[in-house]
């Protein structure tokens, strides 16, 4: 359904409310609201039969309030079921208009406090707007009573996004698992549980930890319960409270900052690359350790006279620059002048852009050392010179493909073609994002506890279930769809921000539900919940963290986690009295 159906299901909306009737009767009534029936004449000698209208049912104004004075409502279970349907329709558009108005802004304003403070913020604003308002509504026991419609989409997303749609990335993205890391595009062993998987590079691993992490609140609102203490129960929200907004302010700065700690990282990985194809280049050439396993001066020194081709004793740019240029760095591209520039600063400490034999003599000794060290050489400098540069050499090309650095120019942005016109389409969506959500989170909200009343089902349970559809859908099929694409960089940014979308939940939206049941003295009792999102977040976080390499057979852990949440949730509150 496209956007240009909203108009009409806001008028629907607006012209579905109450409306009102009277029943005819065909009993003898002393009302005077008197209607003939059309068919018998009104002849005394003939008994009359009238039909009457009953007098206007006030029931359905004491069970059923509309939202905001004029929004539809109902009481009975399909009633409630249709306005769930619309209203998450709404929220899907809401968080639709988000999701996109974010990445257009993103696109012209590039990474860095947009992609650091905004997108996170935005990504998790519908379901913040769910969870406010389920503790904003009426008295304090109709907040008591509605917030654990909140507390069902906090779990229902985490479980969700870690689970169902986890798994589901894992199935779409799989390809061929060859020598510990999944080949880019080639999928041909089918459903092989260790043979197919998706790799991801090291950031994913980092976002999965910092994921792990956000659970802390969580197990510092539960510390009363554990401990069967009342009083330190209030005190324990307020100080996983502050917790909360300290980890949202720190993990903000750390996506504002992240860009420029990738490149860092990404950029010594590759000045590590060149040190080991250098030193591998010299070594094709002569042996560079003595037999005591220190670096041969005579050797490295008559090195240098065969690079020095001008032999004025001192290597300029240019004949580094050709050095460089004939060595094959092994399917990584690098920029040669940068990696001369690099070369250049660690060997040229007297800074006249030019290095001497001595100079040269105390790089490559540095550059020696420093490999023993990664290789793990021995006391064996002889025939083993290779085999600890091999290990070198081997260990970077991992570290760098952990990194991504091979990909990089898949982060590349585009300007846009029009920044102006596309700075306001940008605006125009999130404003109109962010107006559908906080307009329909409220009467979802309502729709959701009514349906409930209905059916007899808890809260819990539907907005656990049915929620999430709405507020993560957008995010689930684009994560699924980038997923397809079968390669390592689109499977790292699809993990990386189904844990960064957790990991907002977990602090984000769990700072609005504490706030709410803060400010106005609810009680916490969400044991159950609470356990099945710890339980869930330390799973998949361990799994995240400890690896990056995903075999099929790991999507049946997080396929099985679903149904065991909603399981170990029934058992608890239900069956064991939890709540």
């Amino acid at each position: 359904m496209s956007s240009s159906y909203v108009p009409f299901l806001l008028l629907l909306l607006i012209l579905c409310g109450h409306t009102h009737g009277r029943f005819i009767s065909d009993t003898q009534s002393a009302s005077q609201d008197l209607i003939s029936d059309g068919v018998h004449h009104h002849l005394s000698h003939i008994p009359r039969s009238y039909l009457t209208l009953n007098p206007f049912s006030v029931d359905a104004e004491s069970t059923c309030d509309q939202t905001y004075g004029f929004l539809p409502c109902t009481t009975t279970v399909l009633g409630n079921l249709f306005l769930i349907l619309v209203y998450g329709y709404l929220m899907y558009l809401a968080a639709t208009y988000l999701s996109n108005g974010s990445e257009l802004l993103l696109e012209i304003l590039g990474p860095g406090i947009i992609g650091g403070l905004f997108l996170p913020i935005l990504g998790a604003l519908p379901d913040a707007m769910l969870i406010l308002v389920s503790g904003l509504s009426g008295t304090t026991e109709t907040a008591q009573s509605q917030v654990s419609v909140g507390m069902g989409l906090l779990a229902g997303s985490t479980v969700m996004l870690l689970t169902v749609i986890w798994g589901s990335c894992i199935l779409v993205g799989k390809c061929d698992i060859e020598n510990s890391i999944a080949i880019d595009n080639k999928d041909t062993k089918g459903l092989s549980l260790t043979g197919s998987g998706v790799s991801t590079d090291i950031w994913t691993s980092y976002a999965a930890r910092i994921m792990a992490i956000s659970v802390i609140p969580f197990l510092i609102v539960q510390l009363p319960q554990l401990l069967n203490s009342t009083s330190g129960r209030h005190l324990a929200v307020l100080i996983s409270l502050i917790v909360s907004v300290v980890l949202l302010v720190s993990y903000c700065l750390y996506q504002v900052f992240q860009p420029w700690i990738q490149r860092r990282k990404i950029a010594y990985a590759k000045h590590k690359h060149v040190i080991s194809g250098l030193l591998q280049h010299l070594t094709n050439q002569e042996r560079l350790l003595t037999v005591d396993g220190e670096p041969d001066e005579e050797i490295i020194k008559k090195l240098f006279k065969t690079i020095d081709q001008d032999s004025d004793g001192y290597l300029s740019f240019s004949e580094l620059r050709a050095l460089i240029v004939g060595i094959r760095f092994d399917e990584i591209e690098l920029d040669k002048n940068d990696a001369v520039n690099k070369v250049m600063k660690d060997f040229d400490t007297s800074h006249d852009s030019r290095i001497s034999v001595d100079e040269f003599w105390v790089g490559v000794s540095k550059w020696l050392k420093e490999a023993k060290r990664a290789g793990n050489a021995n006391s064996d400098p002889g025939h083993r010179t290779m085999k600890f540069l091999s290990d070198f050499h081997s260990r970077t090309k991992e570290e760098h493909a952990l990194l991504g650095a091979g990909d990089q120019s898949d982060e590349v942005v585009e300007g846009a073609e029009n920044p102006k016109w596309t700075s306001l389409k940008a605006g125009l969506m999130l404003l109109v994002g962010t107006l559908i959500a906080a307009a329909f989170a409220d009467p979802l909200v309502d729709a959701v506890d009514n349906f409930s009343d209905a059916t007899s089902i808890p809260t819990f349970f539907i907005s656990f279930i049915a929620l999430p559809l709405a507020t993560n859908s957008s995010e689930a099929v684009s994560a699924i769809i980038f997923a397809s694409r079968k390669k390592i960089r689109t499977a790292s940014l699809t993990f990386s921000e189904l844990y960064g979308a957790v990991t907002m939940n977990n602090i984000l939206c769990l700072s609005v539900f504490l706030a709410l049941v803060y400010i106005r003295g609810l009680s916490w009792d969400f044991s159950a919940e609470v356990l099945v999102i710890l339980i869930v977040c330390v799973v998949m976080g361990i799994l995240g963290s400890l690896r990056t390499n995903y075999p099929l057979w790991t999507c049946s852990i997080a396929f099985l986690l679903y149904p065991f949440s909603l399981a170990l949730v029934y058992v608890l509150d239900y069956v064991l009295g939890w709540s």
